[in-house]
């Protein structure tokens, strides 16, 4: 059971910059740094600058796109990783295929990678999928190492921990908010609920339905707010399956939130303390 930290931070950000906040990260103790891809660097080479930049740290993507880059390149790209930095990097892989559905556009893509004949060593490597519901999650125990999942209620995990099985791995983002100010977890709630229909979806499985978007009772079912709301959410989370949870750190802003990790680093450890004193 472990806590890691997943941000979208790096995004704009000049790569010294990047690459000091990454060992940073790995100074203060956490496990895993997850990173998303949207509009900025391309997520395998994004990567291996941040493995390279540190020397213990696990990076995983989280998620990237497999609508952005063809089979083989995906797959020579994650080989490569995973020869030149054993055992640290983590491939969440998701995203859509214009006129495909999902489920069958991920299970094709999968296929594809894996037909893929390469020349490079075949290093041990570990894989995710993006997964909400049933479906996918089912796919990703079938296929890969387990699953990723965003923008989720404790609920989901105990909903995925069951759909994957005891032995397939899950890892939980968690978006939380330092402080009490609930007006910053407001805004990043309506802009997921505003601009993403498979997670107002996947919300409906667990009965908020359109009246509740913007609700104090979704909005902290999704971001814990305050440093003891986030250490029980993610005791919560580890209570009901998970095996990581990454903390996604919202702030209002751009910058790089140093300052609010170095201020997390101890919800780890004592996430970790009650695992083993009960």
């Amino acid at each position: 059971m472990s806590v890691g930290i997943w941000t979208f931070s790096f995004d704009g950000k000049e790569i010294g910059e990047v690459r000091e906040a990454a060992a940073e990260v790995e100074e203060l103790g956490f496990d895993t740094l997850w990173f998303g891809e949207y509009l900025g660097r391309e997520a395998f080479t994004q990567a291996g600058l941040l493995l390279a930049a540190t020397s213990r740290l696990t990076v995983a993507t989280g998620i990237a796109r497999f609508s952005h880059r063809a089979p083989v390149a995906a797959a020579a790209a994650e080989r490569t990783l995973a020869e030149a930095y054993p055992g640290r990097f983590v491939l969440g892989l998701g995203g859509h295929l214009p006129g495909a559905k999902p489920l069958e556009g991920m299970r094709g893509y999968l296929d594809e990678m894996d037909r893929t004949e390469l020349s490079t060593p075949d290093s041990p490597r570990r894989r995710l999928l993006a997964a909400l519901g049933p479906k996918m999650l089912a796919l990703a125990a079938e296929r890969t190492d387990g699953a990723h999942s965003y923008f989720v209620p404790v609920e989901h995990t105990a909903l995925a921990r069951e759909a994957i099985g005891p032995s397939s791995f899950l890892a939980v983002e968690q978006a939380v908010v330092l402080g009490s100010d609930r007006e910053i977890a407001r805004r990043h709630v309506s802009m997921y609920l505003d601009l993403a229909a498979h997670h107002r979806a996947n919300l409906r499985r667990f009965g908020f339905t359109e009246a509740d978007h913007g609700s104090d009772k979704l909005v902290d079912a999704l971001v814990a707010v305050g440093e003891d709301e986030i250490s029980a959410r993610v005791q919560a989370h580890l209570d009901a399956g998970a095996d990581h949870v990454c903390l996604q750190v919202l702030t209002g802003d751009e910058r790089i939130p140093l300052a609010e990790w170095r201020v997390l680093s101890g919800v780890g450890g004592s996430v970790r303390e009650r695992d083993v004193t009960g």
